[in-house]
C-alpha cells in the first residue's frame, strides 16, 4: 500500500454507513448507524479511500463537553474496515481532522472511546479523563481528548 493510493476527503453522513455498520453496529439495525448531529451544517465527515474504495470514516461535531473550556470538536463514529486495521490508516484520519479543526479555531478534539480503542487513541496523543462508563448495547467507553493547539 502506497501513500499515493490513499485519499482523505470530506464525505456525506450517508456515505459513512458502509464502514460504520460492519465496524460499529455489526448485526444491529442499519438505522443505528445514523447519529444525532450527522446532518448539522457544522458537522463534517471524513472518508479515507484506498484506490478509490472507502475503507475508513470519522465524524466531527461541534458538541461541547463541559469537561473542557476550549473550543472543541467531538469525534464520533470513527472506524476502519477490519482488513485494513493495524496499518496506521486511522492515524491519517486523525491527522487530517486535526488540520481541519485548527483551521476552524478548535483547540480540543474529544471522543467517547470504546475500551478496545483506548490504546489506539493514546498512541495518537489522546488522554483519558474520568472513569469508564457504559453505553447500552455498545460497551465500555472512556472520554478521551487531545489538545491540538
Amino acid at each position: 500500500m502506497l501513500k499515493s493510493d490513499i485519499v482523505i476527503k470530506q464525505i456525506t453522513a450517508q456515505e459513512t454507513i458502509p464502514v460504520r455498520h460492519p465496524e460499529l453496529r455489526k448485526g444491529r439495525p442499519i438505522e443505528e448507524c445514523i447519529f444525532d448531529g450527522d446532518n448539522l451544517f457544522t458537522t463534517f465527515h471524513l472518508g479515507l479511500f484506498l484506490n478509490n474504495h472507502l475503507i475508513g470514516v470519522a465524524t466531527f461535531l461541534e458538541n461541547n463537553n463541559p469537561l473542557f473550556r476550549a473550543d472543541q470538536l467531538q469525534l464520533r463514529g470513527m472506524a476502519v474496515l477490519t482488513k485494513y486495521q493495524g496499518k496506521k490508516l486511522g492515524d491519517l484520519l486523525l491527522k487530517k481532522a486535526e488540520e481541519l479543526a485548527i483551521a476552524k479555531n478548535k483547540s480540543i478534539i474529544w471522543c467517547n472511546a470504546r475500551l478496545i480503542a483506548v490504546n489506539f487513541y493514546k498512541r495518537a496523543g489522546y488522554q483519558t479523563i474520568g472513569n469508564s462508563f457504559e453505553i447500552k448495547e455498545v460497551g465500555t467507553h472512556f472520554v478521551m481528548f487531545k489538545e491540538i493547539k
